[in-house]
């Protein structure tokens, strides 16, 4: 399923132009590609969950970084994100890349993959796609990606 979200964000989600996906279509092509039915599935209900943010009201969602916390991970969230993971998300928040909100956000969707455990790979393509789709993040995603396949950091005020 993973690797459909990322063939999918890839080809289609991240595109400049605005495209109207036929499902039907885009499930024929995924399967002829080789992918198998049931992670097809599951990667368009992950997305399509994911589509929610976009349509929820963001007035109460905070996309600044002026508050500290710390994460209180439950066991199963350390059972899928290791110490790099959980690491890597600090880091995030350090560099006012993730909000407490959005980090929440992407705990959620890593948590709705149907994997046991995420790798620092994986983890840093579930923010880009979740920073990609939510509402007011496009500064903090140019950040991300700058930081990821740059690796040159441009600090944001």
């Amino acid at each position: 399923m993973f690797e459909i979200l990322i063939y999918l964000f890839e080809n289609y989600i991240h595109s400049e132009s605005e495209i109207s996906i036929d499902y039907e279509s885009l499930t024929n092509d995924l399967s002829d590609i080789g992918f198998q039915q049931k992670d097809i599935y599951d990667a368009l209900r992950w997305l399509k969950n994911l589509s929610c943010y976009k349509k929820n009201n963001f007035s109460s969602i905070s996309l600044t970084s002026n508050q500290i916390s710390t994460r209180i991970y439950n066991q199963e969230e350390l059972f899928k994100l290791n110490a790099d993971c959980r690491g890597f998300i600090l880091f995030l928040e350090q560099l006012e890349i993730l909000t407490l909100d959005t980090r929440e956000m992407v705990i959620e969707r890593i948590m709705a993959l149907e994997i046991n455990e995420i790798n620092l790979e994986d983890l840093k393509w579930i923010i880009l796609i979740v920073l990609f789709n939510v509402p007011g993040c496009e500064m903090v995603y140019k950040k991300l990606e700058n930081l990821l396949f740059n690796f040159s950091i441009e600090i944001i005020h």
